[in-house]
């Protein structure tokens, strides 16, 4: 039975299946949203295979496609990639020229296409073509039964020991537009791309082997001409290092061309008469591998992934460069519609692709370790340059004791480092209040200590009572004035100070609390420059650990640590009678792991609430219900919608990642924009599949007014 490789997740550790090499688990979910296709969502899966080969054996290998067929068609793929000339054999020699081999290869394409219906998918072969007196190597699409087209390959090699020219000729010389195969005419050309009408955006171009190795790969013009899905039958030898080249290669042209590409290599079944073939066969999304499979195995063996051309054709929009390309020649397109798989009724759509629960945050450890060194040193380069334009040399920032200003804080240190500065010009503010904990006191204060920061603690409480006289408001009312005087004073504070000592303010909010909206206006959504303004919740934390245990030791290692175990909160209502909290941000707005799933699959691919909700399933459905998913997408899009005019105002300060929302950068939305088109959404998929939304757990406090 073939070998399946599974592309791997992000946030699963690689195990190893009883020697059949490195494969990848999927998480369990608890939900799978019914009537749910992965066609509705610009998704499918696909599949490239290296199958067990004879060579000149044309029926067992066809068997062998057959079988690899039907394996792939039990994973629910649509399209299959085989390997070059793997009817025949690549390495059949001068048997290429011999009448039989070729008559039975040409034969065979009946027997796959007719397996191509029974298993309802599109596959792609690789065989000898003989045609007005020459002799081509061909790519053939079949799909629902009919042979689609065939695609002859552009760079014919005769490099060392590859000797092509001795039997084949290249697509550039090709003097016919169709061939009559089995009785019928069929498109013939390396201008040919296929077109699936039943999924919009999926555009199939091929090339073979050598063409993606060339100066400039045919692959290239066809993603210029709307190709989105690439396909190379290869028959790539291995020599010491060429595994990893033909990767990167691979990878980097998926990247280039904004495009999945799906590379099926031939296997050791090949001659072995002075080279060895690995079967080294890989699916890529522009740039990220997907899936490979383990070399050098004898039986058929293949990897699957489900690739995303929705996605792709939005990266290709907002491409200013891929937008502006135009091919330098002209393109038939082939029509046809994608078969679906022939599946069980209890089947469901399993999502076989990279989908981490912390699209921000790496699951690798050691990944994880350098996007933080990296991500930190843009933190604190961005305010080293700030420091030395303004020729600063002091500056304030408010501790609380929790992650956002202690991550703040410790950017400042890096900058002070760099720029050779003490850091007694380092003024850390502690403004205690009213939900002001001990712990988190003792923290920011013990903190400041040992970095060797000009602390000081400035109590807030006679302040805002002052100022609820001031305005009439009674203290007993905790509302959004009672929690917004709280913050407004401490940025007064932090303000003034900068002031008596000719310095700036460095601001601590972070990239989850401006999507969200969960800042005061003119209160911690202000500073003179923002080091976390692009930094998520999610990420912060992971930044906080990372300096515990690689920037920082001893008992600074320590604080830094305990800061990571508290949990989030504004400290903006009164403690308990015990001195505890009464008030926890993920208990009014929700989980940041939600939200910031929702924000990286909302800006940085404009997905539609129905697609969030479906990737959200399979990301968190083993650990939330559908109903949950849907109240905080539904708090998510509501919320984002109505703080753009804050992010609107918000200062300077350094973009690190892929998504950022400052408005002279990334992201520029009318602050007015109205949120019922996704909302409308969002309550479409309550209804069908969630209980009504429970809505009151969301307060109108500091977070949604000004």
């Amino acid at each position: 039975m073939p070998t399946a490789l599974r592309g791997h997740v992000l946030e699963c550790m690689p195990t190893q299946s009883g020697g059949h090499g490195t494969h990848h688990s999927f998480r369990e979910c608890r939900f799978v949203p019914q009537r749910m296709s992965l066609s509705e969502f610009g998704l499918i899966e696909v599949a490239a295979v290296t199958p067990e080969l004879r060579v000149a054996d044309v029926e067992f290998n066809t068997a062998r496609v057959i079988d690899a067929l039907a394996a792939c068609a039990g994973e629910g793929c649509r399209l299959v990639l085989f390997p070059e000339l793997g009817l025949t054999g690549y390495t059949c020699a001068d048997l290429q020229y011999q009448s039989l081999l070729l008559q039975k290869a040409r034969e065979a394409l009946q027997t796959i296409a007719e397996a191509t219906e029974t298993h309802g998918l599109t596959a792609v072969v690789g065989l000898p073509l003989a045609e007005a007196g020459k002799l081509y190597n061909c790519a053939a699409v079949l799909s629902g039964g009919a042979l689609l087209g065939l695609v002859p390959k552009s760079y014919i090699v005769t490099t060392n020991e590859y000797y092509e020219k001795r039997w084949f000729t290249s697509a550039f010389d090709r003097t016919v537009d169709s061939v009559n195969i089995n009785g019928r005419e069929v498109e013939f050309g390396e201008d040919l791309l296929f077109r699936a009408e039943n999924l919009p955006g999926c555009v199939i171009g091929i090339e073979i082997c050598e063409d993606l190795w060339a100066v400039e790969p045919p692959s290239g013009q066809m993603a210029m001409a709307g190709a989105t899905v690439l396909l190379n039958l290869s028959a790539s030898n291995e020599t010491l290092g060429k595994a990893e080249y033909r990767r990167d290669l691979v990878r980097q042209q998926s990247a280039r061309c904004l495009a999945a590409y799906l590379y099926a290599a031939a296997g050791p079944g090949e001659s072995s008469t002075d080279v060895v073939y690995s079967g080294h066969s890989m699916i890529a999304e522009n740039g990220l591998l997907l899936a490979e499979t383990e070399r050098f195995r004898f039986e058929t063996s293949f990897v699957t992934s489900t690739i995303d051309v929705e996605r792709l054709a939005q990266e290709r929009i907002r491409n200013s460069s891929f937008s502006a390309s135009r091919p330098s020649k002209a393109f038939r397109v082939a029509d046809f519609k994608l078969p679906e798989p022939v599946m069980p009724s209890a089947w469901q759509p399993a999502l076989h692709r990279p989908l981490s629960r912390t699209p921000f945050v790496p699951s690798d450890r050691r990944e994880t370790a350098a996007h933080c060194r990296e991500i930190f040193a843009i933190q604190s380069t961005g305010l080293a340059k700030r420091l030395k334009h303004t020729d600063v040399n002091q500056i304030t920032i408010g501790i609380s004791g929790g992650l956002d200003s202690t991550l703040a804080l410790l950017v400042t240190i890096k900058a002070f480092d760099t720029l050779e500065l003490d850091h007694s010009g380092i003024i850390a503010v502690n403004m205690p209040g009213f939900g002001t904990t001990a712990r988190t006191r003792s923290n920011a204060e013990r903190l400041a200590q040992l970095l060797g920061v000009t602390l000081r603690t400035i109590s807030i409480d006679a302040a805002v009572r002052q100022h609820f006289d001031d305005i009439d408001h009674d203290e007993t009312t905790h509302n959004v004035v009672y929690e917004n005087s709280q913050a407004r004073e401490r940025t007064q504070i932090l303000m003034d100070i900068a002031n008596q000592v000719g310095g700036i303010v460095v601001g601590t909010g972070d990239l989850s609390e401006l999507a969200l909206g969960w800042c005061t206006y003119n209160g911690d959504h202000m500073s003179m420059y923002n080091v976390n303004c692009s930094i998520p919740k999610t990420l912060v934390k992971h930044l906080v650990s990372w300096c515990a245990d690689e920037e920082f030791s001893g008992e600074v290692s320590n604080v830094l640590h305990d800061i990571c175990a508290m949990p989030i909160t504004p400290e903006l209502l009164p403690l308990d009678e015990q001195g505890g909290l009464t008030q926890e941000t993920e208990s009014s707005i929700g989980p940041y792991e939600l939200h910031d799933f929702f924000l990286f699959h909302t800006v940085r691919h404009p997905f539609s609430p129905r697609k969030v909700f479906f990737l959200a399933g399979h990301a968190f459905g083993s650990d939330y219900s559908a109903s949950e998913l849907l109240e905080w997408l539904g708090v998510f899009y509501r919320r984002f919608c109505a703080a753009q005019f804050k992010r609107s105002a918000i200062p300077d300060g350094p973009k690190v990642g892929s998504v950022a929302l400052s408005p002279r950068g990334d992201w520029r939305m009318p602050s007015d924009a109205s949120s019922a088109l996704w909302m409308h959404e969002v309550e479409k998929l309550t209804e069908l599949y969630a209980r009504p939304p429970v809505g009151a757990r969301v307060r109108s406090d500091a977070s949604t007014t000004p």
